[in-house]
């Protein structure tokens, strides 16, 4: 899934209100990280992350090995804070 600017500038615009709802702390990206962000995506299908700990590459490495173990994209990071996007799935 590949987002266009004018789909990211939507999407930054929808996240600007939104708190973090899935933290990443000092034990870094483990599965229950992961599982929690698969169940918020599947929720919210647009969330914000906050990564408390490492250098600024650290953390952007980070939320890309969580992006691509979810599926979902990041659509913007300020600080320490990301926002990833999942279209939720269709039933039917």
């Amino acid at each position: 899934m590949t987002l266009d600017s004018k789909q990211i500038k939507e999407l930054k615009k929808a996240a600007h209100h939104l708190k973090p709802v899935v933290r990443i702390g000092q034990l870094g990206l483990t599965g229950g990280v992961t599982a929690e962000t698969n169940l918020c995506l599947d929720t919210h299908e647009l969330i914000k992350v906050h990564v408390h700990q490492g250098k600024k590459e650290e953390r952007a490495a980070m939320v890309d090995k969580l992006a691509a173990a979810t599926g979902a994209e990041v659509v913007h990071q300020i600080g320490k804070v990301f926002v990833l996007y999942r279209k939720r799935q269709e039933n039917g």
